[in-house]
């Protein structure tokens, strides 16, 4: 089972791409949506975010609006933030893998808008990145709601520039001329994807295993 690793920073059109993958028959993992479903009321992330900066959650779960404004701009709070975050979203991942390989699927994207910010290209077996030249970038990301200059900025700085994303990345999107060239693109790519040498799964079978062993032994001496 071929792992790819699909990002691609703010505005770049990585969710929309995600989504012609998907349409095309092929697994994909959402990051975003798992971190989503982590923050809903009674998820696995709301009970820790809560201990950790009290007063962010609420009957709805993790309030985003009112943690972004905790860790923004603080680097020690989104650390803190990320120790709780990032181990909960593996976990939904793994879940999600072991699922697409029960099925028999030969390639699977992982949707993850900070791979490269967090080492995850090593646990992938190749990159997709989607790109597209800044000035459009921008003028996306200031259509959003809620957003202005100085967020965006600020959420910029917090990754890895695309330049060094394309310089990393094995396969590049453009998705800078729209919907349709970039879905020739994306199917174009698939055949290319299914013949990349499958190592990153039967790694992560293995690291699963031992960090489960690890769990039982932990709980037996408790």
């Amino acid at each position: 089972m071929v792992i790819v690793g699909l990002t691609g920073s703010i505005g770049m059109g990585k969710s929309e791409t995600a989504k012609m993958f998907r349409s095309l028959g092929v697994p994909v993992y959402d990051a975003d949506a798992a971190v989503h479903a982590i923050y809903a009321p009674g998820g696995s992330a709301v009970a820790p975010i809560e201990a950790a900066f009290p007063g962010v959650t609420n009957a709805n779960g993790v309030d985003r609006d009112a943690l972004a404004k905790l860790v923004l701009n603080d680097p020690a709070a989104l650390k803190k933030l990320e120790a709780i975050v990032h181990p909960l979203v593996g976990l939904e991942q793994q879940k999600f893998l072991e699922q697409a390989a029960a099925e028999n699927a030969d390639i699977i994207v992982i949707d993850v808008p900070l791979l490269y910010e967090t080492g995850g290209q090593k646990r992938v077996d190749c990159v997709v990145l989607v790109s597209a030249p800044y000035e459009l970038q921008r003028e996306r990301v200031l259509m959003r709601p809620g957003m202005s200059e100085e967020k965006f900025q600020s959420i910029l700085a917090k990754q890895v520039p695309d330049a060094e994303k394309r310089r990393q990345a094995d396969y590049i999107i453009d998705s800078s001329q729209g919907i349709e060239p970039a879905m020739a693109q994306v199917k174009d790519l698939i055949p290319l994807l299914k013949k990349v040498p499958a190592k990153a799964w039967a790694s992560r079978r293995g690291d699963a295993s031992e960090s489960s062993q690890l769990r039982r032994q932990d709980s037996e001496k408790g």
